[in-house]
């Protein structure tokens, strides 16, 4: 038997760095969306107790540094589930250290695929938990659709649904982002209003003029990398209503609300850039596949 999952990504609308925590941890203040660019995950049981996990995208490891192991060992642990295994192969789309949370929204599906592949029959809320032992963004990327998350990112509250026809994703073919040298610039960042408190109410009021012109992150002002800004000037010509960099980068997403112009948009940015996507926001996080 195997159980197959999709993972999908996500894009911050808005993402704000409180401060440090004295556990060395960061409150944020972020509303975050799944989009359809997902990863697929395949789980099958072993006849030991090892986790194994296989993956052919470049640069993923297939040992237990992977944070589907780390699931998958934090899932048995919860259970008190002892002499079990699995095969985990990670069937990798979401580009790496781009802000999207592949790793996390992998990591959530294995948990959720667990549940499944021996009959746990978890709660949401436990599922949670696990979740929350794995990796800060790891619960949004379980439950999925617009929510506004804060703490270290665990905490989620449901939001109206973020409407637009298309988003365009691009990730900058040079540049990768260590999420740990991006906080200690952002950490340098001078105190500012919060734009998540905007974006909250322009989600209410459905207003696309507002909800655009409200994208914010603190990551994309303190690295102020220049091909991110290169490619938010491409899209903003093909008529783009906003832009803005996911997580701590160095993914660009562009919402439309024509899908003809997104299609322009991807079509021009993949003359010049290798990672390119055209999705739409989702009210879902991961999910079993038939």
């Amino acid at each position: 038997m195997e159980i197959k999952v999709l993972a999908p990504a996500k894009i911050n609308l808005t993402l704000e760095v409180l401060g440090k925590r004295p556990d060395g941890y960061h409150n944020i203040s972020t509303v975050m969306q799944s989009v359809s660019l997902f990863d697929t995950v395949t789980l099958s049981k072993r006849d030991d107790d090892k986790v194994e996990v296989s993956c052919d995208y470049p640069g993923v490891p297939c040992d237990d540094s992977n944070i589907c192991a780390k699931a998958a060992y934090r899932f048995f642990d919860y259970c008190r589930m002892s002499g079990f295994g699995v095969n985990i192969n990670i069937d990798k789309n979401i580009p790496t250290q781009a802000g999207l949370a592949g790793g996390s929204s992998d990591g959530a599906a294995v948990v959720l695929g667990l549940n499944l592949l021996f009959d746990k029959r978890l709660s949401s809320h436990e599922m949670h938990d696990i979740c929350e032992r794995v990796g800060a963004d790891v619960p949004f990327c379980l439950e999925g659709g617009t929510k506004l998350a804060t703490g270290i990112g665990t905490d989620l509250k449901k939001l109206p649904s973020f409407n637009c026809s298309d988003i365009v994703i691009c990730k900058p073919d040079s540049v990768s982002v260590s999420t740990a040298d991006a906080y200690s610039k952002v950490d340098a960042l001078n105190p500012h209003p919060s734009y998540t408190d905007e974006m909250i109410k322009a989600l209410y009021s459905r207003d696309m003029f507002l909800i655009s012109s409200t994208l914010f992150n603190d990551f994309e002002l303190a690295l102020s990398i220049p091909e991110v800004n290169e490619i938010k000037s491409a899209m903003i010509k093909s008529k783009a209503r906003g832009t803005g960099m996911s997580g701590s980068g160095s993914a660009v997403f562009g919402i439309f609300t024509s899908k003809r112009r997104a299609k322009k948009c991807y079509d021009m940015l993949k003359e010049r850039y290798s990672e390119v996507y055209l999705c739409k926001p989702i009210k879902k996080g991961c999910e079993a596949q038939p």
